[in-house]
């Protein structure tokens, strides 16, 4: 499936539509440049579960936790994880596996450890079509 959006508010409420779809044990990867609006989509994700705390990157610490929501959220930055030992550490596969739902950026960056029936969700930008212009692909892991 690939969606357009033209601005930073559509983007939030594509997101906003897979929290509410997210079902539990469900993981999400998401992947694109620096910039792209990835935390603006996990954000909409967050407010689909009924999260209303803020949401950050979680990018010196790998992993936000949040509870407050239908289901619990977990989610990792791995941009700078140094090795997959590094997501051992911190036991993923308790994520990966559990009962929340888990929202994964950069995930190419570990994809050996990325569960077959993940949602795979890529953020491109093409400045050419203006410059909120995002092309967002979503794949797997069933309908949305």
């Amino acid at each position: 499936m690939v969606i357009e959006t033209n601005r930073a508010e559509e983007t939030f409420a594509l997101g906003r539509k897979t929290g509410e779809q997210a079902r539990a044990g469900q993981v999400y990867t998401l992947v694109g440049d620096l910039g792209v609006g990835k935390t603006v989509f996990t954000q909409g994700v967050a407010r689909g579960l009924g999260i209303t705390e803020p949401i950050s990157s979680p990018t010196f610490t790998i992993i936000q936790e949040y509870e407050e929501g239908r289901l619990p959220f977990y989610h990792f930055d791995v941009y700078r994880i140094g090795d997959i030992e590094e997501m051992e550490e911190i036991g993923y596969e308790d994520y990966f596996y559990g009962e929340g739902i888990c929202l994964v950026e950069w995930a190419n960056l570990i994809e050996e450890l990325i569960p077959e029936d993940a949602v795979h969700v890529t953020i491109e930008k093409d400045l050419e079509k203006g410059f909120d212009y995002r092309r967002i692909t979503i794949t797997g892991g069933g309908n949305l």
